[in-house]
């Protein structure tokens, strides 16, 4: 940002004027200054927002997204009761985007009646616009009816046997039209739509509740159905993102299907396994359709012996229609995640389903727990169940009676057709309406009482989501860069921190990044000369060894850029020294878990060339494959 500096005093201006004369002889001698890069200035501005609940509950708002007066940072230090450190030179996945479920229950109360045209528009802007509201980036929309739907369990087509008749009952017909208004109102909205059931008539049970198995002479047939779905969102021009194939497969009366009163289907992984990559994928390649399938879509506690099953095979895990898993938040622990993560570290992940509800404890505790953790365990997205319900938590189609939303709408009664927000329309405003689509996470401390996750958006600026569940307020110093700020959180209460700008010295990580064999990435002879090979060697502790990570995403030695040589993207293109211009070509990212270094311009991993621990070896970029040949550690110096 720019800020309007004082006038220089005269001393200050006399000082400059004999530093510039200095300059001038030992220039005219043959001699140039040298020093360190210009460093950002303290006095950064940083914005504050606020959420507050008063109840034990964690529901009754009492500041919503409130603005405060903004700090600023100061130099490096003070005192407080915890310290949060962000360090952009580390980043982590891409953020994909935040939201909530446009269900069949959403599209009755905000298109059917109980509100007014006008009242709908005000709360779809205040949901989606970027500038008006909170920016939800990302909707998850059931295809045909789920739990959360008018009572009926109705399909896309409930003709049987053919799908000459797919849409004619104009089921999805306001769901479509909400999606639309959307992303008209946030142009990066990302669309995902999933099946909670096939028709009926698909089925060996002949129904959509109860469970029941998809008939296996239905398999392409069921196929073309999720065909015609994606099809008739482009013709009404929402594209659809990405497409699961089963919401929650084998839930939740698998044992006994008859008590199952809403629309769901049995699988096993076998099934889906044969469905997605033999069926799917085929059938989408052929209508010439790029939406992406997420496998899964159930519990981090369901993964083992289900979701990693699927997620094994290599067929559905390496085509090119696979966009990454889906999790729910019902059951099990985030860290599987980052144990999936590790094992699968080009799969993306997303966090696409946990309702808000009056089972939960502390609700404004429980979404940022949320935000926090699925973010710290490498999900992309955040999102939650039913954008809107009745205050009687329906309509409901069975299944969850006692799920909350981010709107309340009142249907019938004194104040019918007005619109409550909800404590999680707060929550998820700390996260949509400062991290947009195509943020990166960057590092931040970990902290049990402040819980925290920061980013780092495509135009520089940063956020940091900060949390304080506790009864007493809490004292928290950020440190970035150099600098630092202290900020008393309120008891109960969420902060999002913004700002923007460069951190002091423009660097934020700076050591040695050590390889194969325990040796070191170095600059050949230590030159500085552009083109000079980068290469693997003995660690010696030289200038040449000693890489800077910088916040701009490139990787600095000797005062120049690591750089694929001639922007190649291809696999075994040489890495090079080249003076820093800005390209693709000298854009890294660090993994710090996976521990690998990748041109963001390629997607490929900084490898040593023929898996050659010998001193000279010449780094390249190559396909990331998760060998030692690409695997680095940056030890800070």
């Amino acid at each position: 940002m720019h800020n309007k500096q004082p006038r220089a005093l005269p001393a200050l201006r006399a000082a400059r004027a004999a530093r510039a004369l200095l300059a001038t002889v030992l220039l005219a001698g043959g001699l140039v200054l040298t020093g360190p890069a210009p460093a950002q200035a303290a006095g950064e501005r940083v914005d504050v927002w606020l959420t507050t609940t008063s109840d034990a509950g964690g529901r009754t708002v009492t500041r919503g997204l409130a603005q405060q007066s903004p700090v600023v940072f100061g130099p490096a230090g003070g005192t407080a009761n915890h310290t949060i450190t962000v360090n952009e030179g580390v980043t982590y996945q891409q953020f994909e985007g935040g939201g909530a479920s446009i269900t069949d229950t959403t599209a009755y109360l905000l298109r059917g009646g109980p509100v007014s045209a006008a009242t709908r528009d005000e709360v779809m802007r205040r949901l989606f616009s970027p500038t008006e509201g909170i920016g939800l980036s990302f909707v998850r929309n059931p295809i045909g009816a789920s739990d959360l739907s008018r009572p009926g369990h109705v399909s896309l087509d409930d003709t049987c046997c053919d799908l000459t008749d797919f849409g004619a009952n104009g089921y999805d017909t306001d769901v479509r039209l909400l999606t639309a208004q959307a992303q008209r109102l946030n142009p990066e909205l990302r669309v995902k739509g999933v099946p909670w059931s096939a028709p009926g008539w698909m089925k060996d049970n002949g129904r959509m509740d109860q469970m029941g198995w998809l008939k296996w002479e239905y398999y392409p047939m069921y196929a073309q159905y999720l065909v015609k779905y994606v099809q008739s969102y482009q013709a009404a021009g929402v594209p659809v993102d990405y497409l699961s194939v089963q919401n929650e497969p084998n839930c939740c009366q698998a044992a006994n299907p008859t008590a199952m009163n809403y629309p769901g289907m049995n699988w096993n992984p076998s099934g889906l396994v044969e469905f997605t990559k033999n069926h799917v994928y085929p059938a989408f390649r052929a209508a010439g359709i790029t939406t992406k399938v997420l496998v899964h879509d159930w519990n981090y506690g369901d993964y083992a012996g289900f979701g990693d099953a699927v997620l094994a095979d290599a067929g559905v895990r390496e085509d090119p229609l696979f966009g990454g898993i889906a999790w729910h938040g019902y059951f099990g622990d985030p860290a599987v995640g980052t144990q999936v993560h590790n094992q699968y570290p080009r799969v993306r992940q997303f966090s696409t389903e946990h309702s808000g509800g009056t089972w939960i404890a502390n609700q404004h505790n429980e979404d940022l727990a949320d935000i926090v953790n699925y973010a710290r365990n490498w999900s992309s997205s955040l999102v939650k169940w039913s954008l809107a319900l009745n205050q009687y938590m329906g309509p409901h189609n069975g299944g969850c009676g006692t799920c909350t939303g981010l709107v309340t709408v009142q249907e019938g009664g004194p104040r019918a057709g007005q619109v409550d927000y909800t404590i999680e329309y707060y929550t998820t405003g700390h996260l949509t309406k400062f991290v947009r689509p195509g943020a990166y996470r960057i590092d931040s401390t970990a902290n049990g009482t402040i819980q925290n996750v920061a980013w780092r958006n495509p135009d520089g600026s940063k956020a940091l989501i900060a949390h304080n569940g506790g009864a007493s307020a809490q004292s928290v110093r950020v440190d970035w860069g150099g600098q630092s700020f202290v900020y008393t959180l309120p008891a109960r209460t969420t902060a999002t921190f913004t700002w923007s700008g460069a951190p002091s010295g423009g660097a934020e990580s700076t050591g040695t990044l050590t390889g194969l064999a325990g040796k070191c990435l170095d600059v050949a002879g230590a030159a500085t000369a552009d083109g000079t090979a980068v290469q693997l060697y003995t660690c010696n502790g030289t200038a040449a060894q000693r890489w800077t990570i910088a916040s701009d995403g490139s990787v600095r030695a000797l005062g120049k850029c690591l750089d694929v040589t001639g922007g190649s993207t291809a696999d075994g293109a040489p890495v090079q020294l080249y003076t820093c211009n800005g390209t693709g070509a000298q854009r890294w990212s660090y993994d710090p878990a996976t521990h690998d270094v990748v041109n963001t311009a390629a997607g490929k991993c900084l490898d040593v060339t023929g898996n050659s621990s010998a001193d000279g070896t010449r780094a390249q970029i190559w396909s990331c494959t998760g060998a030692a040949n690409q695997k680095w550690t940056l030890t800070p110096s």
